[in-house]
C-alpha cells in the first residue's frame, strides 16, 4: 500500500462502517449518544471532512510540533523572561492557563463521543486524531506553567481552577458541560467544533500568538501556535455535519445549536479575551483592539462560514455587533473591582495614554466606562483604597454565570432580563441569554449560580471572606492589582500639580 498514491487508498482507510451481527444498528449507535436524527447510515457515509490526514502523517507532524515547542521552552529557560515581563502579561498567561488547560481535557470527552458514536466514518476517523490533539493541548498547557509554580502560587491554578468553585471556573464548567459533556455526538460536534472552535478558539490562539510574539514571550507564542494548527484541523469536523442536516431539511435544528453555542462562547470570551487584549497587554505590544480583532477574525470569517453552509446569521447578530463596543469593558471593570475573587492579578490599564487609546478605539469610552474609572482614580489619589474593593456580590446571569454588565454613565443601558420558570425567578444579562435558557429550560433550571449558592447559605460566613473560602482562594492566590496600584501615582502627581 505504501507504493500506492495516497488518494487511491485514503477513502478505503477511513470508510470503517460495517453491518453489525450481534446488535442492531440502533443499539450500536443509540440516538441519545449518536444524534443521527434518523438519517440513514448511507447518508452519513457521505460526510467529507475538508482536512485529510493519515496516522503516519499525523505522528510525523505532531512530533515536529512538540519538538519545536519544547525546544523553544528549553532554549529560553535561562532567559528568565517571566521575571522581567510586564505584570499585565503575566496575568494574561495565568488567566489563560487556568481557564483552558483542563478544558482541553474535557474536550477529549467530546472527541471521544464522536469517535465512538458518530455514524459518519470520516467523522470517527478525524475525531480519533482530535482526541490525541486535545490530550496534547492539555498536557502542554499543564506542563509549561508548572515550571513557574516556584515563582508564584497562581501558576498552580492551571491545574486547580476548574476543580474549584471560583466564580469564573463555575462559568467555564457550566459552558463546557453544556456543549461538550451532555450532548449527543452530532450536537456536540456542531456546538464545539463549528461554533466554539471555528468561531472563537482558533482565532483566539492566533491573536494570543501574535501578542505573545510582540511582547517578546517566544515560549508562549510557540506553544500557542503549535496548538492553533491542531485547532484549525479538527475544528472543521462540524461543517460537514451542518451541511448534511441542512440537506436533510433540519436547518432549524443546526441553526439553534449554533446560535446557542455562539452566544455562550461570546459571553465567555468577553470576560477572558477582551480584557486581555485591550487592558492587560502593554499598549506598545497591542497588534489590534479586541473589537478590531473580532471584526476581522470572528465577524467576517464566521459570518461567511455560516452563510456558506446555508444557514442564517444568528437572530441576535446586530446586538452582538453592538456588544463588541461595550461588554468586555464592563467585564474588565468588574473583574478589576472584584479582583480578590480571581486567581490572576488584573491590570487596570487606564493610565492617561491608555485612556486616550481606548477613546480612539471606542469613541465615547471616557464618557461611559471612563467615568467609573474616574471615581476609582479619585479614591486611589485620596488613599481610599478600601473604596476600590468589594463588600457585596454582583448580580450574576443564570445562563452565562458571569456578572450582568452594561454601559454606565452617559450610555446607561444596564438591564436585567428576568424569567419565572416553575416558581423560581431567574436573572439574565441579555435577551439572547434568556433565549438560550428557554430553548431547553430543563437542561439549565436546577443549576445554581455563584450568587444563588451564596443566598442558599453555602458560604460561611456570608461575607467576602466566606466567598473566598468557598472559591478555594487562599492567601498568595487571591488576585491583586497587577502593579500594586502604582499606576495611580501619575494621577496623584497630576492632582498635586493642580492643587499647587
Amino acid at each position: 500500500m505504501a507504493m500506492i498514491e495516497r488518494t487511491e487508498w485514503y477513502d478505503l482507510l477511513r470508510a470503517t462502517n460495517w453491518t453489525p451481527k450481534y446488535v442492531t444498528e440502533d443499539e450500536l449507535f443509540p440516538e441519545e449518544m449518536s444524534g443521527h436524527r434518523g438519517i440513514p447510515i448511507e447518508d452519513w457515509e457521505t460526510y467529507d471532512e475538508p482536512y485529510k490526514v493519515t496516522y503516519p502523517e499525523y505522528v510525523e507532524i505532531q512530533r515536529e510540533k512538540d519538538a519545536g515547542a519544547y525546544s523553544v521552552k528549553a532554549a529560553l529557560a535561562r532567559d528568565k523572561f517571566l521575571e522581567r515581563a510586564d505584570p499585565g502579561w503575566i496575568s494574561i498567561l495565568q488567566a489563560h492557563y487556568g481557564a483552558l488547560a483542563l478544558a482541553e481535557y474535557g474536550a477529549i470527552v467530546g472527541e471521544a463521543r464522536m469517535a465512538r458514536f458518530s455514524k459518519a466514518p470520516g467523522n470517527r476517523n478525524m475525531a480519533t486524531f482530535g482526541m490525541m490533539d486535545e490530550t496534547r493541548h492539555a498536557q502542554l498547557q499543564l506542563f509549561f506553567p508548572h515550571a513557574n509554580c516556584k515563582l508564584d502560587r497562581k501558576w498552580d491554578w492551571a491545574h486547580k481552577a476548574l476543580h474549584t468553585n471560583e466564580w469564573a471556573a463555575l462559568a467555564g464548567r457550566h459552558f463546557f458541560e453544556d456543549i461538550i459533556h451532555s450532548r449527543d455526538a452530532i450536537s456536540m460536534g456542531i456546538m464545539l467544533t463549528f461554533a466554539f472552535e471555528t468561531g472563537f478558539t482558533n482565532m483566539q490562539f492566533l491573536g494570543l500568538a501574535a501578542d505573545a510574539a510582540e511582547a517578546g514571550d517566544h515560549t508562549f507564542s510557540s506553544l500557542i501556535s503549535s496548538i492553533q494548527t491542531d485547532e484549525s484541523r479538527h475544528a472543521q469536523q462540524g461543517g460537514p455535519m451542518v451541511k448534511l442536516l441542512v440537506e436533510k431539511g433540519m436547518k432549524a435544528d443546526a441553526q439553534r445549536l449554533i446560535d446557542i453555542a455562539f452566544w455562550r462562547s461570546w459571553k465567555l470570551f468577553s470576560v477572558l479575551t477582551g480584557p486581555m487584549m485591550d487592558y492587560y497587554t502593554p499598549m506598545e505590544h497591542r497588534s489590534q483592539s479586541f473589537k478590531e480583532f473580532m471584526q476581522e477574525w470572528i465577524v467576517g470569517q464566521f459570518e461567511r462560514s455560516i452563510l456558506d453552509m446555508g444557514l442564517d446569521k444568528p437572530w441576535y447578530w446586530d446586538q452582538f455587533l453592538r456588544d463588541l463596543d461595550e461588554t468586555h469593558h464592563g467585564m474588565h471593570l468588574g473583574v478589576w473591582y472584584w479582583r480578590p475573587t480571581v486567581w490572576w492579578n488584573p491590570r487596570a490599564g487606564v493610565n492617561p495614554d491608555e485612556r486616550e487609546w481606548l477613546e480612539e478605539k471606542y469613541p465615547g469610552w471616557n464618557d461611559t466606562f471612563g467615568k467609573c474609572w474616574d471615581v476609582i482614580i479619585d479614591n486611589l489619589v485620596n488613599d481610599r483604597v478600601e473604596q476600590t474593593l468589594p463588600e457585596t456580590l454582583p448580580l450574576v446571569c443564570n445562563m452565562s454565570n458571569i456578572p450582568i454588565v452594561g454601559t454606565p454613565a452617559d450610555g446607561w443601558n444596564v438591564k436585567d432580563y428576568p424569567l419565572k420558570y416553575k416558581d423560581r425567578l431567574y436573572h439574565f444579562g441579555s435577551e439572547p441569554d434568556r433565549w438560550c435558557f428557554e430553548q431547553e429550560p430543563e437542561r439549565y433550571a436546577d443549576h445554581l449560580s455563584f450568587v444563588d449558592r451564596f443566598l442558599a447559605g453555602m458560604m460561611e460566613p456570608m461575607d467576602l471572606s466566606g466567598a473566598l473560602k468557598y472559591m478555594s482562594l487562599a492567601p498568595g492566590e487571591i488576585g491583586e492589582d497587577a502593579y500594586g496600584l502604582a499606576w495611580a501615582d501619575i494621577y496623584k502627581e497630576m492632582a498635586h500639580k493642580k492643587a499647587g
